[in-house]
């Protein structure tokens, strides 16, 4: 058995209904070059199952959706902006599933790992980006069931004082750390629906276990649930150290909105990839977008999304790689660099490694340290 401390990285997962944006991409490229930064200092793993979220309304609805209005469609030569569209009008319709037509839907996931002919064509279509960005794969497509189901889950709160569960009286399931000074959160409705946090807690909690450190990586608009995500896991299992790491979102010509509503055209990664990427080194560009989505924009969310820079970033990456393969070999080993880029937690903030990278005068990156972490 290895000695090294063990990290859990658990970002939130996008649903596999709609194309991936600049948000998007940026929340997988931070999460990205954390895991492989840690990876020499720290037995890591990279936890991203949708397998966990299908349960959640907003998929099986979308599918529910999809079947009621488009009956044995084949989805198999569908773009994903084109299955996004569908899944726009799916959020713009007013009729909301009951919880008898999501009943097959959510068993099917549940006992057999069915997913939607229609999520089946984006996993397998974001498969195909995250070879082309050089991102390391979790495991989209795969069965990844959560440890838990939400029975046990629901029960392992309330042993915990952490679980109000209020079905015998015919009402949902709460999530109660109001001892903590947070409100309480339902997490199981009335009619047996988990949601998101729910399903998160049927992941995570056998994890605490197992692991020293678990990050969560996620969306601001979510601090919410994941301050309240954080309070259980870090009382549960071992009780490890919990951080969580907000990534601010990209606007769009100065506004954020969810992919949800559209408004993604020409913004798509596959966009920003035939945008970007013709006559260009595949190392500069992989190189390229990490300089842009995680240095220069930032974990904030002030800076709109804008390809002079991005195309900037890239001629960037490919001087830096032609520095770094010219320079003498360094005599400080490169695990030293991503060591100091700790700060006090076992793994490597992806912002400041990256920014090390720039500013005048600096020394040609290490190519072991490019190769391991950002190509």
């Amino acid at each position: 058995m290895s000695d090294r401390p063990k990290v859990l990285l658990a970002p939130v997962t996008v649903t596999p209904a709609k194309p991936l944006t600049p948000s998007h991409l940026k929340g997988l490229l931070w999460t990205d070059a954390m895991f492989r930064a840690t990876a020499p200092l720290a037995d890591v793993t990279y936890r991203y199952s949708h397998t966990t979220y299908h349960p959640t309304e907003q998929t099986l609805g979308f599918w529910e959706y999809l079947d009621r209005s488009y009956g044995d469609a084949d989805y198999s030569g569908l773009s994903e902006e084109e299955i996004g569209e569908l899944y726009v009008g799916y959020r713009a319709e007013e009729r909301r599933a009951a919880a008898e037509d999501l009943s097959a839907y959510a068993q099917a996931v549940e006992y057999t790992g069915w997913v939607h002919p229609a999520s089946a064509r984006v996993l397998e279509l974001w498969t195909g980006h995250y070879a082309r960005l050089g991102l390391h794969d979790p495991g989209l497509t795969e069965h990844q069931p959560p440890g838990l189901g939400t029975a046990e889950m629901i029960a392992r709160l309330t042993a915990s004082g952490l679980g109000l569960d209020q079905r015998p009286y015919g009402g949902p399931v709460y999530l109660d750390a109001t001892r903590f000074g947070l409100p309480l959160r339902r997490i199981v409705g009335a009619d047996g629906r988990p949601n998101y946090l729910a399903c998160a807690l049927r992941e995570l909690l056998p994890f605490t276990e197992d692991f020293d450190e678990i990050v969560l990586l996620y969306d601001r608009e979510l601090d919410p649930d994941y301050q309240l995500l954080q309070r259980v896991l870090a009382r549960s299992g071992r009780r490890p150290a919990v951080h969580r790491v907000p990534i601010g979102r990209v606007p769009i010509d100065g506004r954020i909105a969810s992919a949800r509503h559209g408004g993604w055209r020409g913004h798509t990664v596959g966009a920003l990839l035939e945008e970007v990427s013709g006559g260009t080194d595949p190392a500069a560009l992989r190189l390229g977008l990490r300089l842009y989505f995680i240095a220069t924009l930032g974990p904030g969310q002030q800076q709109s999304f804008r390809y002079d820079l991005l195309r900037g970033c890239v001629v960037r990456a490919a001087r830096l790689l032609d520095r770094a393969a010219a320079a003498p070999a360094a005599q400080d080993p490169w695990e030293r660099t991503l060591d100091r880029h700790r700060r006090g937690h076992l793994y490597v903030d992806p912002y400041r490694l990256t920014t090390s990278l720039l500013g005048k005068g600096r020394p040609a990156p290490d190519p072991g340290l490019l190769a391991t972490v950002f190509l």
